[in-house]
């Protein structure tokens, strides 16, 4: 069974790295650019907010006992199976973990300018997830 505390947890430490998100993204992007310590908060902040959903997805697949996962992504293809996500929305979480494993692996090979982009226009599918798994569990 899903334990509503887990995730209620999860969703709000998923929420405050997103605000930091938000906040350091929110500027032009030349801005951005100039500023290390944007740059860098962003980053810390985007990974441990993709994070937190991947461990949401984690916690849900193994409480309901909807498989065992070979890799993150597969996490998300299990709560599509499931009719916890849909299929579009499966892929964005796909490449939001993608994006994380970027972030974490290969910190050299990130272009800012597509990661402020991403920050502007699609950081939002992370707190889309998190209102899609509190309608499915009826938090």
């Amino acid at each position: 069974m899903v334990d509503k505390d887990v995730l209620f947890a999860k969703i709000s430490s998923m929420n405050k790295h997103l605000d930091r998100v938000k906040k350091q993204s929110a500027v032009p992007l030349d801005r951005f650019l100039a500023s290390p310590d944007a740059q860098d908060i962003v980053l810390f902040n985007l990974h441990l907010a993709v994070q937190g959903c991947i461990d949401m997805a984690a916690h849900i697949v193994s409480e309901q006992g909807m498989g065992v996962a070979g890799s993150t992504n597969e996490l998300f293809y299990f709560l599509e199976e499931h009719d916890v996500i849909d299929a579009t929305f499966c892929e964005k979480m796909a490449r939001a973990v993608g994006l994380r494993n970027l972030i974490v692996h290969e910190y050299g090979r990130l272009d800012m300018k597509q990661i402020h982009e991403a920050c502007r226009n699609d950081i939002q599918d992370l707190s889309v997830f998190a209102t899609a798994i509190m309608t499915a569990f009826n938090l």
